[in-house]
């Protein structure tokens, strides 16, 4: 690919805040984003800005008593447009954005704070219940249902004896009818486990030797497909997750991606072989997946085992001094994404040439 054809990542609009910013999510059907953190006075923050004229106009600022960590719409009906949140303090908090004085729904969901949340079946995204999953330097990782009031419909802990590992990542997968659902989490010493809803059991585990700081499956709501696995020291691993070997599991390729921390990772909603990595070191990389000519073989004994594929970097760049924090492409619009990074600020990204890829 020359470089004429290759995708070009262009920093549209970038704004200075003044507090830090943890985690920003396009609001669905529309131009406007929301960006959540803390000030330095050390209460929360909710902003929600709409991009104009190649601006960006703050339309609502709102303040909360804890720092907010994590945000999610991905349980909501696009009529709504819920934000579904997590604090320092554990609690989950769902907000009309309208009227944001008091949360719809609230729980204290966690003993400490939340630092990841996901949801699914909201959006059109998802056959099946709206369920908002979250995860804890508490070591557990929890499923709300919205309309169920103060217990989750499902809590993953460690069994009695077994170390609290801080979970720093979830994703849910699997939705493509009403009874299937999975979730996968990611552990600070690079455990990453799959947990089945239907049958309310471990799937699959496996470890990455380093802290796992980010997982993505390309889909929510198809067939699990492939899985997206982002990790402390610069590396991430696509696992392919149609053929599961009863003792090798899933067939992986793992990429050296950065020089420092692989914070996260987020597949292009209109088409999932592509996926933007962000760094610690401010960068993002810019990559395509590749699969095999056959996804699965016969192992010695004749039972299937998966096939990897490969992966190509496309194009990178440097935005920041500062690790980006968060990372999220507009569902609606190919090629625009939003990132936020430690450096305080916002940025409206374009991400061109992606149709021909």
């Amino acid at each position: 690919m020359s470089a004429f054809e290759k995708p070009q990542i262009i920093a549209h609009i970038q704004k200075s805040l003044n507090y830090t910013v943890f985690d920003c999510k396009w609001v669905p059907c529309s131009a406007k984003f929301v960006t959540m953190g803390n000030f330095a006075r050390g209460t929360g923050v909710i902003q929600l800005y709409e991009i104009q004229h190649g601006d960006l106009k703050l339309l609502r600022e709102i303040e909360k008593s804890k720092p907010i960590k994590c945000g999610t719409f991905g349980a909501t009906s696009l009529q709504q447009r819920y934000l579904a949140t997590g604090d320092f303090e554990g609690n989950l908090h769902i907000w009309n954005l309208e009227a944001p004085e008091l949360p719809v729904y609230s729980v204290k969901g966690h003993k400490e704070i939340i630092n990841t949340i996901d949801g699914v079946g909201g959006l059109g995204i998802g056959e099946g219940a709206p369920e908002i999953v979250t995860g804890s330097r508490d070591g557990t990782v929890k499923v709300w249902d919205p309309r169920q009031k103060d217990d989750p419909v499902a809590n993953m802990e460690p069994v009695q004896g077994e170390n609290r590992r801080d979970c720093w990542t979830v994703a849910f997968g699997n939705a493509y009818n009403q009874e299937e659902r999975v979730v996968c989490a990611g552990y600070d010493n690079g455990d990453i486990k799959l947990f089945d809803l239907r049958n309310m059991s471990l799937r699959w585990e496996t470890n990455i030797k380093n802290g796992v700081c980010s997982l993505e499956f390309d889909r929510k709501d198809i067939s699990m497909n492939k899985l997206v696995a982002t990790s402390l020291e610069g590396k991430f691993h696509v696992f392919d997750m149609r053929t599961q070997h009863p003792t090798k599991g899933f067939a992986s390729v793992s990429e050296k991606a950065h020089k420092s921390t692989v914070w996260q990772v987020r597949h292009l909603p209109q088409n999932r072989e592509l996926f933007l990595t962000a760094g610690g070191a401010g960068s993002l990389h810019l990559w395509k997946y590749e699969y095999p000519i056959q996804r699965s073989k016969k192992d010695s004994e004749g039972v299937e085992m998966g096939v990897a594929g490969s992966v190509s970097l496309l194009q990178n760049v440097t935005l920041s001094t500062q690790p980006i924090s968060s990372l999220d492409w507009s569902p609606d619009k190919r090629g625009l994404c939003i990132c936020s990074s430690f450096d305080q600020m916002v940025r409206v990204l374009i991400i061109t040439k992606l149709q021909s890829i």
